[in-house]
């Protein structure tokens, strides 16, 4: 039996701005990415790398092309489809974006609102806690958490609903080489146990390493 790509990219394209503004961000992106992959994107900052993630991540409309998350066609999807996707990715960002008023689990359930079906949302929470090694902050206020805390409470989150993909946006850039080090083998782990796909995008040199393959961006299109 065939294994499906996780990401399908055809002839992608897209464009910011209109008529003699227009500017071309992304150039006929070809791409498949596999259950289980762990693949970097590199590239200089504006050659189009947060783009393809916004899209890939479904937090933007397809323009032009295809593009296939999860086997659903993107390209047309409703905005009512789009949030059905993103429900399915998990997103870990640069800046961890913790809601200060909440604890570490607390901040770790918000995707499970998504998921009104879905019960003991704490206890859930703790233990993928527990699986970053934060099983002793899990009441914590994100004040009181170290910036590699913070991260590793960022990838609690994204992981908290079991997604079969997560997008990584500059995951270390705000940690030093111990903690970042620490939160790629987190995700590194999580690859190989649950066949989660993992498409991240840095510049650290420190984490290339754990790539399956890196794929390097520029001027809007895919170098290699």
């Amino acid at each position: 039996m065939s294994v499906l790509p996780t990401i399908q990219i055809q002839n992608l394209n897209h464009s910011f701005g209109k008529g003699n503004l227009e500017k071309p961000v992304l150039v006929d992106i070809n791409l498949e990415i596999y259950p289980g992959e762990i693949i970097i994107l590199t590239g200089p900052s504006g050659s189009g790398k947060t783009t393809l993630l916004t899209l890939i991540g479904a937090l933007r409309s397809t323009q032009s092309g295809s593009l296939k998350i999860l086997d659903r066609e993107l390209h047309g999807a409703s905005s009512k489809q789009l949030v059905k996707t993103r429900s399915q990715i998990g997103f870990i960002f640069q800046s961890h974006n913790l809601l200060k008023s909440l604890t570490a689990w607390e901040n770790v359930t918000m995707p499970l609102k998504l998921q009104p079906q879905m019960k003991n949302r704490k206890a859930l929470a703790i233990e993928i806690l527990n699986l970053v090694g934060l099983g002793d902050r899990t009441h914590y206020y994100p004040d009181n958490l170290s910036g590699g805390q913070k991260q590793r409470v960022a990838i609690a989150r994204a992981l908290v609903a079991n997604p079969q993909l997560i997008l990584a946006d500059e995951p270390t850039a705000a940690l030093d080489s111990h903690s970042g080090r620490e939160v790629v083998q987190i995700m590194q782990n999580l690859a190989k146990e649950r066949g989660c796909t993992i498409l991240m995008v840095t510049h650290d040199n420190r984490i290339l390493d754990v790539a399956n393959r890196i794929i390097h961006m520029e001027d809007g299109c895919l170098i290699s």
